[in-house]
């Protein structure tokens, strides 16, 4: 598989060339193009750890609380090499980003695309995964096996930061990190009114060694001045 990101980084697009017989699992909503010889095939969304129906059934019912589908496609390349095109629902940039053997963690609208060894499965993390109107749950991500890659979108550019200690970001601002780090999301003033007064609201503290992706755009604050802007509802 090869993975080829265009027009970064505002309307990045991805365009994944499959050996034959290759597959690669995609977010349903994703898909920009494909060729004429990539076969699509629809199933319930679930990890690749198995568990019999009734695993797949709690794995994909898991990825209805984080916001993702319920289901989830599969292409296939058959008679020779083909390719697929795509893209994210928001516009912004989009990252490769190889699995480690501790797993990653992502904010749930970022997910994209995977490798077939790449296992998600919903996470709840109580009050410390609050991510302001975000859920109580993230999606954790571990791989079958060496050489397994999510791809993941954002909203705006998107960049690559090194926790060295420790790291404060902004919950909005989040789409991923290395599930080495330790972490708490908290207020980012004193007290809740200052918290408030201050716009900033909610921000995940990070301690340890690790990689942290986050966004340059936060869809929440953008939802909020789009909204303002939009004229009222009249029945």
């Amino acid at each position: 598989m090869k993975c080829e990101l265009l027009y970064q980084p505002v309307s990045t697009m991805a365009r994944v060339t499959l050996d034959p017989n290759e597959s690669f699992l995609v977010e349903p909503g994703a898909m920009v193009g494909m060729s004429p010889n990539l076969n699509m095939t629809t199933g319930m969304a679930s990890s690749n750890s198995g568990g019999g129906l009734l695993g797949k059934i709690a794995s994909a019912a898991g990825r209805l609380l984080t916001g993702e589908s319920f289901f989830q496609n599969t292409y296939t390349a058959q008679g020779g090499p083909g390719e697929l095109l795509l893209a994210h629902t928001l516009p912004g940039d989009m990252v490769k980003i190889p699995v480690p053997q501790q797993g990653l963690k992502m904010q749930s609208a970022g997910f994209i695309a995977s490798t077939t060894g790449v296992n998600l499965q919903a996470e709840f993390g109580g009050a410390r995964s609050f991510f302001g109107g975000e859920g109580l749950f993230l999606i954790n991500v571990t791989a079958n096996g060496p050489n397994q890659e999510i791809l993941v979108g954002s909203f705006g550019g998107i960049q690559e930061l090194q926790c060295d200690g420790n790291l404060v970001i902004d919950t909005g601002h989040l789409v991923a990190w290395d599930a080495s780090l330790n972490f708490n999301v908290t207020k980012a003033a004193g007290g809740w009114i200052a918290s408030y007064l201050s716009g900033e609201g909610l921000v995940c503290r990070f301690q340890g060694q690790g990689r942290i992706w986050i966004q340059t755009r936060n869809p929440n604050e953008f939802g909020t001045t789009l909204g303002k802007m939009l004229p009222p509802r009249t029945n």
